[in-house]
């Protein structure tokens, strides 16, 4: 299916990748169309719904300016996905004990590891850059306790909310490792630092918003620059965060008395939250995929489903009108707080079934549904991106 439903009401097109669209974050979708800065139309993936200011699922090209809280404030965060010689047959009935292997290893929620687990080299590269941001914007470092070292000692964690581990077969009972988590403590006080620099931007201009969380610093402005650059050095840290725990994940497999094994695919590492610097409709533009992925023509991408559903390792079919993009995964169809009253743990525990997973209260608001049909999501962008491979989770970490 392609776009299914046009809304020419705002600055520019809105471009809807599915009918599955609640009013509020049409709104929203209007909201950011009405913008000067937005660039020819906006793209909502298949599973849209409702953020903060800026839809979740939206596709945001700007000329010359960016949204911080666009971009949001788990900056980087994304999907990383390997393929094992690992088979079905080689996994133990109880899944239990290779869960707590994983669980011991990578530290989830607001937990950190108890040193610096990424090699020294690493966290180097990372302090330079940094240390000149804070030098700049010194505030940023008293957001964050004990600064260094949590930005350190989070390298390598899940953190929580949707952030997952998973083990999954794919079509031919081959095992994948698949993850999802940002750029955790450090991501969000720059994030947070940076909207409310640009609503104070927005005010100190008397520049009339329809959501004052849609303020934008534009190219010259104070901020612009080191906005950019602390968001592309976030990125980094989220990519280098899912690299340390995929290597922490295969460790823990090794202890956990299976099959001896191997990486069999290249990893594929891929932001849903963050900015890129690209050429569309004849412009270089800003583009802020905000739940949603790059699918440019042959690029790889995981699609995940809630924590009882399928997931999709894609490839990319480079759709114009998407801005060469796709959904990031199912999308919520209700809030944390709907979840939790409307379902109990019974419901949990039914929904999870053949999933080696935590299936206590304090997972509700994780509910598979609380999410979109994944099935109806793939369908809805099948001009977007091919299936490559169909994965079914049998373990899921959560914080």
């Amino acid at each position: 299916m392609g776009i299914q439903i046009e809304i020419n009401k705002a600055r520019v097109p809105i471009k809807i990748y599915t009918e599955d669209v609640a009013p509020q974050a049409i709104n929203q979708l209007v909201n950011i169309a009405n913008l000067p800065i937005v660039h020819h139309h906006i793209a909502a993936m298949p599973d849209v719904h409702l953020g903060i200011g800026a839809t979740v699922g939206s596709v945001i090209p700007t000329l010359n300016a960016v949204i911080p809280a666009a971009v949001g404030v788990d900056i980087g965060c994304g999907m990383n996905a390997v393929r094992t010689s690992l088979t079905a047959k080689d996994l133990p009935d109880n899944l239990y004990g290779v869960r707590r292997e994983i669980e011991k290893r990578v530290p989830v929620g607001f937990n950190h590891h108890s040193k610096t687990v990424v090699n020294r080299s690493t966290v180097n590269g990372l302090d330079k850059p940094l240390d000149d941001l804070v030098a700049k914007h010194p505030a940023i470092m008293k957001m964050l306790r004990n600064f260094n070292r949590t930005w350190h000692r989070q390298l390598g964690t899940l953190g929580g909310g949707n952030h997952f581990i998973e083990l999954c077969l794919d079509e031919n009972d081959d095992v994948w490792i698949m993850l999802h988590s940002g750029s955790r403590g450090i991501g969000n006080v720059i994030g947070r630092y940076f909207i409310n620099l640009a609503k104070k931007d927005m005010q100190r201009h008397q520049q009339h918003l329809p959501d004052v969380n849609l303020s934008y610093l534009r190219e010259g402005s104070k901020y612009f620059e080191d906005y950019v650059a602390a968001v592309d050095w976030a990125q980094e840290y989220a990519w280098i965060n899912r690299m340390e725990m995929m290597n922490l994940v295969v460790d823990a497999l090794k202890a956990s008395k299976l099959p001896a094994f191997k990486l069999t695919k290249k990893a594929i590492n891929c932001h849903h939250n963050y900015i890129a610097h690209e050429t569309h409709f004849g412009e270089k533009v800003i583009v802020t995929r905000k739940g949603a992925i790059r699918a440019g023509e042959g690029e790889l991408g995981i699609i995940p489903g809630s924590m009882g559903a399928k997931s999709f390792i894609v490839r990319g079919k480079g759709s114009a009108m998407s801005f060469c993009s796709c959904s990031h995964g199912a999308g919520r169809s209700m809030s944390r707080t709907e979840a939790k009253r409307s379902f109990n743990t019974r419901d949990l525990d039914e929904q999870t079934q053949g999933v080696e997973c935590r299936k206590d209260k304090g997972m509700l608001d994780e509910i598979p549904s609380a999410y979109k049909d994944i099935d109806q999501v793939m369908a809805n962008q099948s001009d977007l991106v091919d299936i490559v491979h169909t994965l079914k989770q049998v373990v899921c970490v959560k914080g």
